[in-house]
């Protein structure tokens, strides 16, 4: 059961949040009380009261338009923003632990082996266009996840299916899904061939949406027949249909319009209609929040925060779940020296960047895992700041003082990149400091900045992040640095084992152990340097009351409370 969460409001830089532990998640979990909800409603005035009647409009600003509204084949943050209002999982978050809740299912099991996992399904609960929700929509869904073709995958990078379960259909052999059977009307076992400890987290992610089967087959959910920009989506990705509290009644330009669903089978909540609109300026959704045109924005900058604070506005900060990092392609010469890669990591002067750049209680990286994961490595190299030995190391190393192409996105806000150009111009002068020679390559977000940094390319170095989905390390790690990527350029055979044995590990001791060690054999690679864990932040209008805030997003609008 997902219970609202009263957040208070923050009108000053501060460091907040409870550490989410890192629980077991598989033993069975009880279902939610009968009349249970998704959320604690406000009373909402009707015409005949007395009292003021209440805008039940909540309007967001968002950094960017969504890619699309199939999470199936989308991974950025815009697009499961929405498709988490429309779209529910089988599994939920529990907005204080961080641990796994019942959903759409009620209750959950594995065998002694981790390799079988059966879901007691929640009853009565028809999609948006009034098709079942049963154990065969379930499956439905999986095996089409499965079966993805390999062009439209090839459309895609990254897809989360892959990321939990390794590979599709068309290669059994790296794949760890077997099946999913149907046990009875409401009961579903998912067979793995090989146990993925934190599976039941990873499901709660938004690209495991339960999409309705009849939609998915009548909208040619695996045809990217249609167009937005210069993005090929299917019919589906256009319209999805879930069980969840709101459906989409518009997406037109900058703006998505989702309006709350009157069957919904929990507490629909006050909200009655949402309204996305895209604002990528954060000085422009700052004064859009001040001028009463949007309730709502996020990704919040430090420069707006006083701003903020003399309007009179909300600021929430979500506990860091997120690492930023330069990235460092040991496909471009000269970064296949070690040397190099060293000399770079002691040029970087991490807490000056932190200090200038980021809100206040944002840490210093010195690993991929964020620390809520309490798995730090005091032995691991922390390649401490030191331009003497920088200078040093590059004396001896390869480098010849050619050019090396530093990549940047333009025009884009992200939870662990709230400035990418001044990040950028920071990091640029640290380097030219030690002795490297930059080129600067800005690139527009919107013009494929992911793909030229993900993908066989002259990129040399490049600012990106990652941003966590569930509460496990392998979330981080796996997506990463599982297998050798073009981002880094990088192969190493005895990393990638340690991180595919660490994941089938069960909760306990050999388990962090066997991320601590992971955590000393990226760091001795440097296959990127870890630069800041940034909390990140949303501001809000004084009539918004609650707001489910989230770190890894799990933030649905039937959550939040309207005054007058």
């Amino acid at each position: 059961m997902r219970r609202t969460v009263w957040q208070r409001a923050l009108l000053k830089i501060a460091a907040v949040g409870t550490a989410l532990s890192l629980a077991a998640c598989t033993p069975p979990v009880d279902p939610p009380t009968p009349g249970g909800s998704r959320g604690t409603a406000a009373t909402i005035t009707g015409p005949g009261s007395s009292a003021p009647e209440i805008d039940t409009t909540f309007t967001f600003a968002t950094a960017a338009r969504p890619a699309g509204l199939d999470p199936a084949l989308e991974v950025d943050a815009e697009s499961y923003r929405v498709t988490r209002q429309i779209l529910e999982t089988l599994v939920g978050v529990d907005p204080v632990t961080g641990g796994p809740i019942p959903n759409l299912a009620t209750r959950w099991s594995k065998d002694d082996d981790g390799l079988s996992y059966t879901f007691e399904l929640r009853e009565g609960i028809t999609f948006h266009d009034s098709t079942e929700f049963n154990a065969e929509a379930v499956c439905t869904n999986f095996e089409r996840w499965f079966t993805l073709p390999e062009r439209l995958r090839d459309e895609r990078a990254g897809l989360q299916f892959q990321t939990v379960f390794k590979g599709f259909a068309d290669a059994p052999e790296l794949s760890i899904y077997q099946d999913c059977v149907v046990e009875g009307p409401l009961q579903v076992t998912l067979e793995l061939d090989e146990r993925y400890t934190g599976l039941i987290r990873a499901l709660s992610m938004p690209a495991f949406g339960i999409s309705s089967p009849t939609a998915l087959k009548a909208k040619e959910a695996d045809v990217l027949s249609e167009k937005r920009g210069a993005r090929k989506l299917s019919k589906y990705a256009l319209h999805p249909v879930g069980t969840g509290p709101f459906t989409l009644e518009s997406w037109e330009g900058d703006d998505v319009v989702l309006k709350s669903y009157p069957d919904y089978w929990g507490d629909r909540g006050q909200v009655r209609k949402v309204i996305f609109t895209t604002i990528s300026d954060p000085a422009l959704r700052l004064e859009a929040l001040k001028d009463g045109r949007v309730d709502g924005y996020d990704l919040v900058t430090v420069e707006n925060f006083e701003p903020l604070t003399r309007a009179g506005m909300k600021v929430l900060l979500r506990d860091p779940f997120s690492v930023l990092y330069m990235g460092i392609n040991q496909d471009y010469e000269p970064l296949d020296d070690p040397l190099v890669r060293e000399a770079m990591a002691h040029a970087v002067d991490k807490q000056a960047i932190v200090e200038d750049l980021f809100i206040d209680g944002t840490e210093t990286a010195y690993s991929f895992l964020p620390q809520i994961f309490d798995i730090q490595v005091a032995e691991a190299p922390a390649y401490e700041y030191d331009v003497q030995e920088a200078r040093a190391l590059l004396k001896e190393s390869s480098y010849d003082g050619g050019e090396i192409p530093f990549y940047y996105p333009l025009n884009v806000t992200r939870a662990y990149l709230p400035s990418p150009e001044k990040v950028y111009a920071k990091l640029s002068r640290q380097l030219t400091a030690a002795g490297f020679n930059l080129k600067p390559v800005p690139v527009e977000w919107s013009d494929g900045y992911l793909q030229k940094v993900q993908s066989d390319g002259p990129h040399g170095l490049h600012l990106l992040g990652w941003s966590g989905s569930y509460r496990d390390p392998d979330n981080f790690v796996s997506p990463l640095f599982r297998a050798g990527t073009d981002e880094f350029g990088f192969s190493n055979p005895q990393l990638f084992s340690m991180i595919d044995r660490a994941r089938k590990l069960p909760i306990g001791e050999e388990r962090v152990e066997a991320y601590k060690d992971i955590q000393e054999a990226i760091t001795d690679g440097i296959p990127a340097v870890p630069l800041a864990y940034p909390i990140s932040a949303l501001a809000l209008s004084p009539r918004v009351e609650s707001y489910p805030v989230s770190p890894v997003l799990d933030e649905v609008f039937n959550d939040i409370v309207l005054v007058d």
